[in-house]
């Protein structure tokens, strides 16, 4: 119990983590470094889902759970980025409300990180060696250029560092609940830790190829993204076999 809770308060703060440079950053970054950095972390997701999460899934259950699993996470996914309004780091509109703005990047980014808590939390309850671990590093290491590009986005915004660090940090405090809950559900009932794996390693893959890899190569970078992403899956790889 006490792995699942540091694992997903970890996680969770990497966020936070991640959104506090921006309090010592005097200029912005280029197009270029965030386009690297999103498919630097589609490469670490990649990696941890399809040599972590999926392996693992096969062997608590099998290629039917597995693949019912898969689709469920994608199928959630998509139900949530039809109803609820996405956010564009780098290419947002201008000119509405900080209130408005503010709720509309709390829901998007926050709701989408219910499938990371998840994924957390089921990991841990799998009771294979070291995958817990292994799995929240790894959406620790993702989630924490995306709490950086949660709080430029809002300082572009004319948003004061302090709000725009807590706000972004706040993101990811959904994930404790989240996994905790995936945990609980997987641990008393042994028959879903299978489906639960895999529905994580569908809602890591949707979000890899509909959003992580399109955003960073939306501004003409898609050759060094390339190399990112290549260099973040063989990253997770080495982490993977030094550590599982």
């Amino acid at each position: 119990m006490s792995e699942v809770i540091f694992g997903s308060v970890l996680s969770a703060l990497s966020t936070g983590l991640g959104a506090f440079i921006i309090l010592f950053m005097s200029e912005t970054v280029t197009h270029r470094w965030r386009d690297n950095l999103l498919a630097f972390t589609a490469g670490i997701m990649m990696a941890a889902s399809t040599l972590g999460l999926i392996p693992e899934a096969l062997k608590t259950g099998g290629f039917i759970q597995l693949s019912i699993g898969i689709f469920l996470g994608v199928l959630v996914l998509t139900l949530m980025e039809k109803n609820i309004p996405h956010i564009d780091l780098k290419h947002s509109k201008m000119g509405i409300e900080f209130d408005e703005k503010a709720m509309l990047i709390i829901a998007a980014i926050t709701l989408h990180n219910i499938p990371e808590g998840l994924s957390v939390g089921v990991s841990y309850a799998s009771h294979i060696q070291d995958t817990g671990n292994l799995i929240a590093f790894a959406i620790g290491l993702q989630n924490a250029p995306e709490g950086f590009l949660v709080a430029l986005f809002l300082v572009n915004q004319k948003i004061n560092k302090f709000k725009a660090f807590i706000i972004a940090t706040m993101t990811g405090a959904i994930e404790i609940v989240m996994g905790l809950l995936g945990f609980y559900l997987t641990s008393y009932v042994d028959f879903l830790v299978p489906y639960g794996l895999a529905f994580a390693a569908g809602a890591m893959l949707f979000i890899i190829y509909k959003e992580l890899i399109p955003e960073s190569h939306g501004d003409g970078n898609e050759r060094t993204s390339t190399y990112s992403f290549i260099i973040g899956l063989l990253f997770m790889v080495l982490l993977i076999d030094v550590f599982a």
